[in-house]
């Protein structure tokens, strides 16, 4: 049976900085609840599913009613688990996807208004490979923060090049004192990324046939891989305010901010 779009969260246990990550309490509930509540609320996503390597998360989310597909703990990178847990879901459900939405399993406070634009995107236009959000950054200290990926653009916002520099450089900002973030930012309107992805299929089944490539090796960026190559990224601007959980110091922020959503709702 042939369904529409697919949304995956990969959730992996380990991590460097954050172990366990995906099951830290935000408010009462496990981030990869929050994840999850989140993404079904699209209204063009068919199915969400969460691929782990981990028992300790599966079983968080059948506890819940989860939709969760098992995969190896030693896979490359989160695009690969999401080929893993597709392949496996599909073969498991006798379904087909065509258009496969990658959801970070830290980004607590995604819901549609950032996902459904992705799957309009790709539906309207017909050229391009993946779509993926990206926003306007405001704060000059992101810019210094290679955790904080900037995009360049065309009119037409295909993807040029994403970096964990600023990019472009302002040359004419310089100054006699130098060059300051906020001198940049008055310059030109500098977007950050955000890493979610909604692929074509035969864009993600080329993105494993690939090998890591030189630039994705040398800024540690993914989707440099399938850019390199020649993908067409289309960037759709949203005003939605995410934070993503990387350390133990980010959760007193998304805690305020979830919150602050549940005030207004």
């Amino acid at each position: 049976m042939t369904q529409s779009t697919i949304g995956i969260i990969p959730a992996r246990y380990a991590s460097t900085r954050f172990p366990a990550k995906p099951l830290v309490n935000l408010l009462g509930k496990s981030m990869i609840r929050h994840v999850y509540e989140g993404a079904i609320t699209s209204k063009l996503i068919d199915v969400v599913v969460v691929a782990t390597d981990h028992s300790a998360i599966a079983e968080e989310c059948r506890h819940h009613g989860i939709p969760v597909v098992m995969t190896h703990s030693d896979l490359p990178s989160g695009t690969d688990r999401i080929v893993a847990a597709l392949t496996q879901y599909e073969a498991d459900s006798a379904t087909h996807f065509s258009t496969i939405v990658n959801i970070q399993g830290d980004e607590p406070l995604i819901s549609a208004d950032v996902l459904d634009p992705l799957v309009e995107a790709l539906q309207s236009t017909p050229q391009a490979d993946v779509a993926t959000p990206i926003t306007r950054i405001i704060n000059a200290n992101d810019l210094t923060n290679p955790a904080v990926v900037t995009v360049a653009m065309t009119q037409t916002r295909r993807a040029l090049y994403f970096s964990r520099s600023p990019i472009p450089y302002v040359r004419g900002a310089m100054t006699s004192t130098g060059l300051t973030t906020a001198d940049m930012l008055a310059h030109y309107p500098y977007m950050k990324h955000i890493g979610i992805y909604a692929y074509r299929r035969s864009a993600l089944e080329q993105f494993v046939r690939l090998a890591p490539s030189v630039l994705e090796q040398t800024e540690q960026l993914e989707q440099l891989r399938l850019l390199e190559a020649g993908a067409y990224y289309h960037c759709v601007p949203t005003d939605s305010v995410l934070y993503a959980i990387d350390t133990p110091d980010d959760v007193a922020q998304v805690e305020s901010a979830l919150r602050s959503r549940s005030t207004v709702v």
